[in-house]
């Protein structure tokens, strides 16, 4: 168990009544209660509720970082490819997927903090130990409630990546497995994507 001393405890920024809404992480800044740099810079909110994410391990920012230059280049000029950007999918739901790709009118505009689902075509999260029943299950749910069309999952085989492809059954807004993918992708929607996952830029 964690004690936090009480110094930390007295300034924490308790939820306000109602608890979090995804308005509210625009204003919480990134300094921690007590002055710490970069306390809220990973931070997402899942079900009004402040998810706070855990380092990095190289595997998740190398295929974070391969997914998103590999995809980038095969995108139509409509569309661009950015990473860890926040969602905002509802009053209480703000996640922050590991690479999105989103209409190009919408990444040109550098003031933006959040897309919203109509402007978002594909969703990819990258699992780690810590987020893996979010990365699995809750997450894709407010994903499909959301009407976002097509979400990736990927996980960690041996330090390799295996893609698992959804798309969304807009009848049940439930998403339908499409494809699992072990060394290539090679899909037709949100637009044509080949990739070699084992050759992916490091």
């Amino acid at each position: 168990m964690i004690v936090m001393p009480r110094r930390a405890l007295d300034s924490w920024p308790y939820p306000p009544p109602g608890g979090w809404t995804a308005d509210d992480l625009d204003q919480l800044g990134l300094e921690g209660p007590n002055g710490e740099p970069d306390f809220f810079k990973r931070v997402e909110l899942i079900d009004g509720a402040l998810v706070f994410m855990s380092p990095q391990k190289r595997f998740h920012q190398w295929v974070i970082h391969g997914l998103s230059n590999a995809i980038g280049e095969q995108a139509p000029a409509s569309l661009r490819v950015v990473d860890q950007m926040d969602v905002k999918l509802g009053h209480r739901q703000r996640p922050v997927p590991d690479v999105l790709v989103i209409d190009a009118a919408a990444a040109d505009d550098f003031d933006r903090t959040y897309y919203v689902p109509a402007e978002v075509h594909l969703v990819i999260e990258v699992v780690s130990p810590e987020s893996e029943e979010r990365d699995r299950l809750t997450k894709p749910l407010r994903y499909a409630a959301a009407g976002i069309v097509h979400f990736w999952r990927v996980e960690n085989n041996g330090d390799q990546p295996v893609v698992y492809v959804y798309e969304l059954d807009p009848a049940s807004k439930t998403y339908g497995l499409a494809g699992i993918h072990h060394g290539k992708v090679s899909v037709s929607v949100p637009f044509p994507i080949e990739l070699d996952l084992t050759a992916l830029p490091r």
